[in-house]
Formats: structure tokens, C-alpha cells, sequence
């Protein structure tokens, strides 16, 4: 199967997609809050940033100034449009995998071995 058109290689990583999904749900969201809502570290959080920065997918805007300095970021639109697309080239994949045959499928081929050892 070929990669659908739309699957973006700069955001499929988890920790960048999960930024970005957190990001297209606001305008714009603060540093700690983001940082908060992923459990992630300062500097892992501004690293995923910048390099999402660097693509043109957000954009980093600093306020103030010493303690209170305050950092926010929000998606631009092509970030949104970028987003938007790797969803559907994520469902689509997803889709061409057949209809899902239900949870209990895994476990239930699971099961056998597990009462063989019994």
C-alpha cells in the first residue's frame, strides 16, 4: 500500500501529533498548558516547537519580560491544513485495513494459549 496523499512525516511522530491536535482545538494556548496537558519536559516541549516553527506549522509568540515572562503558540494555517490532511491520510489508512472484527478478536486468539500452560 502507497502512503496517502496528505500523510505528513513531520507530524506523525507522537509527541508532535499530540501537539498538534492539542493546538488545533484553540487559538492560541500557553507554554505550561500545553506543556501540562502532554506531560511533557520544557525543553522536549520546546524542542517539538521549534521544529514545528521551523516547518511554518505554528507560530511562537513571547511576552513581557524576567519572571513573568510568557510564551504562547498556536497552529497557522497551513500547520492547520498540514493537520487536517495527515487526519484523513491517517483514516484512510485505517480504512483500508477492512472492518474492525471487534476487541475481544485479540484476546479471544490470545486466550487459547494462555489455558494450554494451565
Amino acid at each position: 500500500m502507497s502512503t496517502p496523499a496528505g500523510f505528513d512525516e513531520l507530524i506523525h511522530p507522537a509527541t508532535r501529533l499530540s501537539v498538534v491536535a492539542l493546538l488545533a482545538a484553540t487559538e492560541w494556548a500557553d507554554f505550561a498548558f500545553v506543556r501540562d496537558s502532554l506531560s511533557l519536559s520544557d525543553s522536549a516541549l520546546s524542542k517539538q516547537l521549534h521544529t514545528l516553527e521551523g516547518a511554518g506549522y505554528l507560530e511562537i509568540q513571547k511576552e513581557g519580560g524576567g519572571r513573568n515572562r510568557r510564551t504562547k503558540v498556536r497552529l497557522t494555517d497551513p500547520g492547520r491544513t498540514a493537520f487536517e490532511g495527515h487526519v484523513a491520510a491517517l483514516r484512510a489508512i485505517v480504512d483500508s485495513a477492512g472492518p474492525a472484527t471487534g476487541p475481544a478478536t485479540g484476546a479471544a486468539q490470545r486466550q487459547p494459549h494462555a489455558e494450554a500452560g494451565r
